[in-house]
C-alpha cells in the first residue's frame, strides 16, 4: 500500500491533545490547515520528550540569537479539533532545524510493521523521503513561535494527568494505588 505524507508548511494549528480521563488518556499529535486536520496517536513520554527535545532546539537558537521579533501568540487552550479520527500511531519522531527557511521540523512517522523495516527506515534522508512505500508521515514545518506555544501547551497537556504517589511517584489512581513503599498496601 502505497504511503500517505501529511505536510503541513506551515500549519494553521499544531497542538498535542488528549481523549479520555486521567489514567486512560489517548495522546494525539494535531495539526491543521483551513479545514484539513490531521491525528496522530502517540503515548504520553513521546509527547514529554518531543516538548523536552523542542525546548531545548528554541533554547539553542535562541543562544545562537535566531529569534523572531513579533510578540509571541496567546497560549492556545481551545480543544482538539474534531472530528478525531486516527490516521495512524506514531512510532518516530524526528525534529530538525531548516535554517534556510528558519523553521524547525517535526516528523512523526507511522510504527513499523517489522524490524528490517525500522532499520531501513533509519537510513533514510528524512527531508528528502520522497519513496512511495514505507510508513505513513506527518511533517510539519513551524516557525520558532508556533513551536514555543506547542511546548508549552504539551508541558500543561502532559503535567495535567494523575497526581504522583508522595512515596514512590507513581501516579495515583482515584482510589489510590498499591505503593511498593508501603510494602504492598494503598495509598490514596
Amino acid at each position: 500500500m502505497p504511503r500517505r505524507r501529511f505536510i503541513f508548511d506551515p500549519p494553521d494549528r499544531f497542538v498535542t491533545g488528549t481523549v479520555g480521563e486521567p489514567g486512560s488518556r489517548t495522546f494525539f499529535l494535531q495539526a491543521r490547515d483551513g479545514g484539513r486536520v490531521v491525528s496522530v496517536v502517540l503515548e504520553k513520554v513521546q509527547v514529554a520528550v518531543l516538548a523536552d527535545r523542542l525546548e531545548q532546539l528554541l533554547d539553542e537558537l535562541e543562544r545562537r540569537g535566531i529569534t523572531e521579533s513579533a510578540p509571541q501568540p496567546p497560549a492556545d487552550v481551545e480543544p482538539l479539533d474534531e472530528p478525531i479520527v486516527e490516521a495512524f500511531r506514531a512510532g518516530t519522531l524526528t525534529l530538525g532545524w531548516d535554517g534556510d527557511a528558519e523553521r524547525i521540523l517535526v516528523e512523526a512517522r507511522a510504527q513499523a510493521d517489522d524490524d528490517e523495516e525500522a532499520e531501513e527506515d533509519e537510513e533514510i534522508d528524512l527531508l528528502n523521503d520522497d519513496r512511495e512505500d514505507g510508513p505513513d508521515i506527518l511533517r510539519v514545518r513551524l516557525t520558532a513561535h508556533a513551536a514555543r506555544g506547542f511546548v508549552e501547551r504539551a508541558v500543561r497537556i502532559v503535567s495535567s494527568g494523575r497526581p504522583p504517589c508522595p512515596l514512590c511517584g507513581q501516579p495515583l489512581d482515584p482510589i489510590g494505588h498499591i505503593c511498593p513503599r508501603r510494602n504492598g498496601h494503598y495509598v490514596n
